[in-house]
């Protein structure tokens, strides 16, 4: 039997802009998708923390070190400039893989540069 668990989360990522005219997805700061063993075009989901949404897209690499969090596409109608972000990936485990696994947690400091990570 396998199961669906967390693989990774990075917890309050602040939108930095958002265009409707780009073709869907979430850019995202390689620093932190590397920090989060996140990889361009793996699933996401994310929960907006400002407003309550929640949706589900791919990642798509912008520039290391750049902070960049950017909703692209019809997920600019979800989160804008300014709100805060949960991003989680997961993992499809044998059940016999559980008892070894730990996910990936960053912790953002308000401004995309990273506080923690467990």
């Amino acid at each position: 039997m396998r199961r669906t668990m967390l693989k990774a989360k990075i917890q309050k990522a602040v939108v930095t802009e958002a265009d409707l005219d780009y073709e869907g997805s979430l850019g995202l700061d390689e620093n932190l998708m590397s920090a989060a063993d996140m990889i361009q075009f793996e699933k996401i989901h994310v929960y907006n923390v400002t407003n309550g949404e929640r949706f589900s897209t791919y990642l798509i690499k912008e520039t290391a070190g750049s902070g960049k969090v950017a909703i692209y596409g019809a997920a600019a109608h979800k989160a804008g400039p300014g709100d805060q972000l949960i991003i989680v990936s997961f993992v499809q485990l044998e059940v016999n893989e559980i008892e070894f696994f730990m996910p990936k947690i960053v912790i953002l400091d308000g401004q995309n540069r990273i506080k923690t990570i467990s």
